[in-house]
């Protein structure tokens, strides 16, 4: 019997799965692909430490991978199991379906399940990866590439609107952390704002110049926290902002850029790195570029990688979170399609 994409999203979005809490969703697709005749493992994933990382769980997380008994895939389709907090289920009218993780991206698990039975009955030599930790650090994907299967493709997916993208932004992820000296705040010369050296550091931040890519875009710069200081009528001897950067090229122009400007002010950590990826097209499918960043830098011994998937990502992690039935099965086709060709190839 075919596998229904718009019930195995329904079922996926109802269980939670939010960044390091991905156990119980692992456990349904190991059961699931299990029930569908495929060899299944499981490739455990640490937790990170709970006093350094705001939400870390304490239970198993874990990548799925699957294929047919003895088959070295040509194509391996791939996406994450976690979603961004905060989780809510699904609910559905006519047209859509709602809840954490319709586009981002269990109606794209759902899609790639349903794309690969096919494939196989029709006997391309498919295979499935499903990983954890992609919202935060990619750790998933980087524990699954020290394991590849041999395929010569990797199809990934994430909110793509069912169209191929050429290329991919980068990231960049900046911590700047300020030092200073408390004081009572009525005598500000007996102390130093660790605040105030963050704020106008920001400030220059904010200013600076970034690479631009004239096919691509701008690189962009988002400062996402703030945090520090101990009361209002203290002098902040502490102090710091994350910030993210959308990379349309190498990293290093930025990273130099920012410790010059931030000097002395704050301690500069670089705690993520993923590169700016070009795509090549196939076919007459239609294409995009993917102004956010995925997995696909981290599991470079997969494959040549392809980005394509159902839903837009103007609605992934938002409370208004959906995709359309019609663009779900449509995508299902374009997998299809997509993996055909290029097994041809």
């Amino acid at each position: 019997m075919a596998i229904d994409p718009i019930a195995l999203t329904q079922q996926l979005v109802n269980i939670e799965s939010t960044t390091y809490h991905e156990g119980i969703a692992g456990v349904f697709l190991h059961e699931y692909l299990a029930a569908q005749r495929y060899e299944v493992e499981r490739t455990a994933v640490e937790q990170p430490d709970r006093a350094s990382t705001p939400g870390a769980g304490s239970g198993e997380r874990f990548n799925v991978y699957a294929a047919m008994p003895g088959i070295k895939p040509d194509v391996v389709f791939s996406t994450h199991m976690d979603t961004v907090p905060p989780f809510f289920g699904c609910r559905e009218d006519d047209e859509f379906l709602y809840g954490r993780g319709t586009c981002d991206a269990k109606g794209i698990i759902a899609a790639q399940v349903a794309a690969a039975d096919r494939l196989r009955e029709a006997g391309v030599k498919v295979g499935l990866l499903f990983v954890v930790g992609e919202e935060r650090d990619s750790a998933g994907a980087a524990m699954a590439n020290l394991s590849p299967k041999g395929s010569r493709f990797l199809i990934n997916g994430e909110p793509t609107d069912n169209r191929l993208a050429l290329a991919s932004k980068g990231a960049l992820r900046v911590e700047l952390r300020a030092k200073g000296r408390m004081a009572h705040s009525a005598y500000p010369e007996l102390g130093e704002s660790a605040i105030d050296k963050l704020v106008e550091a920001l400030h220059d931040v904010l200013a600076m110049q970034l690479p631009v890519e004239p096919e691509i875009g701008p690189t962009t710069l988002n400062i996402g926290l703030i945090e520090g200081g101990r009361a209002p009528n203290v002098i902040a001897d502490k102090a710091e902002a994350h910030i993210l950067v959308r990379l349309v090229g190498p990293s290093e122009e930025v990273r130099q850029s920012i410790l010059a400007t931030v000097g002395d002010r704050a301690d500069v950590t670089f705690s993520l790195d993923l590169p700016f990826v070009r795509m090549r097209r196939v076919g007459q499918l239609p294409t995009m570029i993917a102004k956010f960043t995925t997995d696909i830098p981290k599991l470079t011994a997969w494959g040549e990688p392809f980005l394509l998937g159902p839903g837009s990502i103007h609605v992934a992690h938002t409370p208004n979170e959906k995709i359309a039935k019609k663009e779900l099965l449509e995508c299902v086709d374009l997998y299809v399609q997509l993996a055909e060709d290029l097994v041809r190839s």
